[in-house]
């Protein structure tokens, strides 16, 4: 058959580990028979961000803002044992943090319901939306060792040269000192994108942080959201029917944990990371859980939420069989491909999008799966995949 044309490319950025063996065979047996994949590729491999001393990350976020539309590829944030395992010239920073930095724009996370598998806490119906912060924080981070005794402060310089100065600690001996900053732009924008992703899918938005503790830093994030609240949206909200409040982070995973679901929970970086990991969870597995991080000049970037899969990547390489999900994978590509569509006016591509994504339920739905969902799941008959097999049972459906 003919195969659909793209009229733009995707960047397209690889990744790590077994997500990276997933990434080859969902090209191979869900995308390259059916579309021209137009791509423009960036290898964000450790090894080849190592070997280009990171520029290739840098450069492949700059390709977004040419192109628009990227997917990506789940990617190592190196750790001490990583340094060693792949002889690292230093420890790189979170790819994910470098291009959310220089795109500036707010991750939206949501789990992909399927029938079968239901969430662990009962009382969700809806599925749960986090929004998370794209800048600073622990991923911008600068970090010291204190070798011993003496006094650490926060120094900031203006342009006049003028000082202020705020003590962190006085050390009696060894400890370690961390320094976050953000910024009221990307704060800015980070509130708008909330806000107007609450109006366009009619939800109700939660913002959470620890004000009551970080009196200046989460304070101004709490500010902020309310004074554009008040100024733009709070006569739209109240026209679509929907609500926006602002808790305590641990008052919201109370509530969360109580609630049918069915809204959007607005977090920081780092906070929006770990709970979007618990959601994904409960609602099923890590790798159901969609994620797109939208700029405020309109660029997408799609991946899934969860990372590499290194226990089953080092499997893979003993030879041994691993039944890897790959939903979240797939649904990246989809994301982008019905984005780049919808952005061409190309309306073959985007309802190809929709074919995969419905072969992909429908292959779940009808028994067929990998085992961490055959683990979960009502169906009284599961059959459990390995990793390539349940690819090709949902491009046999396609």
């Amino acid at each position: 058959m003919e195969r659909i044309k793209m009229i733009n490319p995707v960047v397209e950025m690889d990744g790590d580990e077994m997500t990276r063996i997933l990434w080859k065979m969902i090209k191979e047996h869900l995308l390259a028979p059916f579309v021209e994949l137009n791509t423009e590729y960036y290898d964000l491999g450790l090894e080849h961000r190592n070997a280009t001393g990171d520029q290739v990350t840098v450069d492949s976020a700059n390709a977004v803002k040419r192109h628009k539309v990227a997917v990506k590829c789940a990617t190592i944030t190196p750790n001490a044992a990583r340094m060693t395992e792949y002889d690292l010239k230093e420890m790189w920073k979170s790819p994910n943090g470098t291009i959310r930095a220089i795109l500036d724009g707010t991750v939206f996370r949501a789990p992909i319901v399927v029938k079968g598998i239901e969430p662990c806490v009962r009382n969700w119906k809806k599925p749960i939306t986090i929004a998370r912060h794209a800048y600073g924080d622990v991923y911008k981070n600068s970090e010291m060792k204190v070798p011993g005794a003496g006094k650490a402060e926060l120094v900031f310089t203006d342009k006049d040269g003028k000082e202020v100065r705020e003590l962190i600690h006085e050390f009696d001996g060894e400890g370690i000192i961390q320094g976050m900053h953000n910024v009221n732009q990307s704060i800015e924008s980070f509130a708008r994108s909330c806000f107007n992703y609450a109006l366009d899918t009619k939800q109700d938005l939660w913002f959470a942080t620890k004000d009551t503790i970080s009196k200046k830093y989460d304070h101004t994030f709490k500010d902020i959201f309310q004074e554009i609240y008040d100024a733009e949206y709070d006569g739209k909200f109240k026209e679509a029917g929907i609500v926006y409040f602002y808790t305590l982070i641990d008052d919201a995973v109370a509530r969360v944990m109580k609630s049918e679901g069915g809204y959007i929970w607005a977090c920081k970086n780092y906070d929006g990371d770990v709970m979007s990991d618990m959601v994904s969870s409960a609602f099923g597995s890590l790798a159901m859980m969609t994620s797109v991080l939208v700029s405020p000049e309109g660029y997408y970037e799609y991946e899934a939420a969860h990372g590499t899969v290194q226990r089953h990547y080092y499997k893979h390489l003993k030879g041994e069989e691993t039944s890897t999900n790959s939903v979240a994978t797939i649904f990246a590509w989809t994301g982008a491909l019905r984005k780049r569509g919808e952005l061409d006016g190309n309306k073959e591509l985007m309802e190809f999008a929709d074919r995969l994504e419905k072969a992909t339920i429908d292959t779940i739905e009808e028994g067929k799966m990998t085992k961490d969902l055959a683990l979960i799941t009502t169906n009284p008959n599961p059959v459990v995949l390995n990793s390539e097999d349940f690819i090709k049972a949902i491009a046999e459906r396609l």
